[in-house]
């Protein structure tokens, strides 16, 4: 979305513990001056990736001390009653598949947009004027609440509703996972893809038990496959 000026602005990076959030909250260390994160409990199946977060974190400050200084505060809000009005794969032990409407039922409907919305309320509180979002419209699942349109539009309901400009950011949006696992290459070289592969958590079945060259999980949720064909496309693109 909007480039701005980032040298003394601060971001809130909603970040969930898994591959795209922390691509996305390299990106953001990289270009703010202070950046905080916040995640979300909501009953989801995968609540591991609740635990994930706090490792990430500080491997990240760990191996890249030009971001230590830059990380701020974590916050965790608690949103179960999004899980309790949901009736999803994500939020309930029920098989993931397609349905009539062309949605997988692992959409949790409204999910971004409470998230972004409640990310809104607490950065205007923290002085934070960017929210940062791993959201995405390429390789994705159809999520309607990822499109660039519907952020847009809350970008705009956001920055009135609380008569203050709040930028939504969302550097995954038009790239591919091959091209998400080029940009933190980028970012932080093989040590950051290293730190993704091992500590992040991306499997909707909540599945760490196995290891594969692209990270733990399940590998047969719509997550693991398409994680595992954006790094074997990445790979190959490296090796050309």
């Amino acid at each position: 979305m909007t480039k701005v000026d980032a040298s003394s602005r601060k971001a809130l990076v909603l970040f969930s513990g898994g591959q795209d959030s922390t691509a996305c909250l390299a990106w953001a260390l990289e270009r703010y001056a202070e950046v905080e994160t916040i995640g979300f409990d909501y009953g989801q199946r995968h609540r591991i990736e609740l635990e994930c977060r706090q490792t990430v974190r500080a491997e990240l400050a760990r191996q890249f001390p030009q971001w230590a200084a830059k990380l701020g505060e974590d916050h965790v809000l608690d949103l179960a009653l999004l899980g309790q009005i949901s009736d999803t794969a994500l939020t309930a032990e029920r098989a993931i598949e397609m349905q009539a409407n062309g949605l997988p039922n692992t959409f949790v409907p409204g999910r971004n947009l409470l998230f972004l919305t409640f990310a809104a309320t607490l950065a205007y509180r923290r002085g934070a004027s960017v929210l940062v979002g791993g959201m995405c419209e390429t390789d994705y699942s159809g999520y309607p609440d990822c499109r660039d349109n519907t952020l847009k539009a809350l970008q705009v309901a956001l920055s009135l509703g609380l008569d203050a400009p709040m930028t939504l950011e969302t550097p995954l949006m038009f790239i591919t996972k091959a091209q998400t696992w080029a940009m933190t290459e980028q970012l932080g070289g093989a040590a950051l893809n290293a730190l993704i592969v091992e500590h992040t958590h991306t499997c909707y079945l909540g599945e760490r038990g196995t290891l594969h060259a692209w990270g733990h999980g399940c590998g047969h949720c719509p997550a693991c496959e398409l994680r595992a064909k954006g790094y074997s496309e990445f790979i190959a693109a490296v090796a050309h």
